[in-house]
């Protein structure tokens, strides 16, 4: 059964807190190195990280050294480095690298140990591969049931919300506002076809890392040089619906027109999508982790009472996940066309007011 990397965060540190080794299996570009480098700075502990798939024999279990007539083997410098301090070792590409080479790993996954030199304690071991469910798309080797016993194993299968929630931070608001309204332009499901260029959630930040270099992040761009650009990182379907996106972007609504400048009208030909999409982007915003003025509270009121009850339930919940201060200022709030607390009783209950008991 597949996890998404909420789930996966709020899960591993339980196998890490016993010093388990952790195998991440998924398709390429959905951010397993991402993940690992994520939990790593949640627990304040440096990665250490190995292309399986590039490694001898020798740069696992390093080189010799004689002292009379023994043998012995220094350890590689970075495995070195995992035994005498606290580290993530992340060991990518295990499923395509030699038998040799993860005949080693055996016993590190194993033992916590190589040729006699032994792990720090609190030394924690990653890897991530693409073979599982997906892996007869990837030129891999097939992990035995010997070698997948030594592990703690989890398919990936990240949300779009997964990578909504991370990029916020990471990819430019325009790209941001393409994926949270064209979901299945994130990556391609399905068989790929050889040679074809598709999109995935490394490429869409790959995409933007170049436009955002060459301040192109703007709708208002040359759009046949940004037409070859997308094609290039995201493939010719992706590239034409961005095109399509940006001409039509200085229409949409953001999140600081409803908050900031109370422009409630610019949403009167919205559908239950694009308000949906308002209510994630607010979300992403994460807009109500901090006390907000009165007249923003007010600008939201009077948006709240124009939803759809869906995408109104939505906001309250979103709204309910922030400052209790927010929460009540804005059940308070009264707008032309009623209070916010009357809208609710009657999204609720279906009646305009509350009933009362006769005394």
């Amino acid at each position: 059964m597949a996890i998404d990397f909420k789930n996966f965060l709020n899960v591993v540190p339980h196998v890490t807190a016993v010093r388990k080794p952790v195998l991440i299996r998924g398709r390429h570009g959905v951010g397993k190195s991402q993940v690992v480098y994520q939990f790593a700075g949640s627990i304040d502990r440096p990665v250490v990280e190995r292309r399986a798939s590039q490694m001898t024999e020798g740069d696992l279990v390093g080189l010799p050294s004689t002292d009379g007539n023994t043998t012995s083997f220094n350890p590689p410098d970075w495995f070195k480095t995992a035994c005498d301090q606290p580290v993530v070792l992340f060991l990518d590409e295990v499923d395509r690298a030699t038998i040799e080479v993860r005949q080693g790993i055996f016993e590190l996954t194993d033992s916590r140990k190589l040729n006699g030199h032994h792990l720090h304690p609190d030394t924690l071991i990653f890897a991530a591969v693409n073979g599982g469910e997906h892996g007869e798309q990837y030129q891999v080797g097939e992990m035995d049931p010997a070698e997948l016993d030594r592990w703690t194993v989890f398919d990936v299968e990240p949300t779009v919300e997964d990578w909504l929630t991370w990029a916020n931070e990471n990819v430019s608001s325009i790209i941001w506002d393409f994926i949270n309204q064209n979901r299945n332009h994130l990556e391609h499901e399905g068989d790929f076809e050889p040679n074809k260029v598709y999109p995935s959630r490394r490429s869409w930040h790959r995409f933007d890392e170049c436009i955002s270099q060459a301040e192109l992040n703007r709708p208002d761009v040359d759009t046949s040089v940004m037409f070859h650009l997308a094609s290039g990182f995201i493939g010719f379907e992706g590239a034409v619906a961005f095109n399509d996106f940006l001409s039509n972007y200085e229409k949409i609504v953001t999140v600081e027109d409803i908050l900031v400048e109370g422009k409630v009208e610019l949403t009167k030909d919205f559908g239950i999508n694009d308000h949906n999409s308002l209510v994630e982007k607010m979300e992403a915003e994460d807009i109500f982790s901090e006390v907000l003025p009165k007249e923003q509270i007010q600008n939201l009121a009077n948006y709240f009472i124009t939803l759809p009850s869906e995408v109104a339930m939505k906001f309250w919940t979103v709204l309910g996940s922030g400052l209790n201060e927010n929460t009540i200022a804005f059940h308070q709030s009264n707008t032309e066309d009623g209070a916010v607390s009357s809208y609710l009783v009657k999204m609720m209950t279906g009646k305009s007011e509350p009933e009362t008991e006769e005394v």
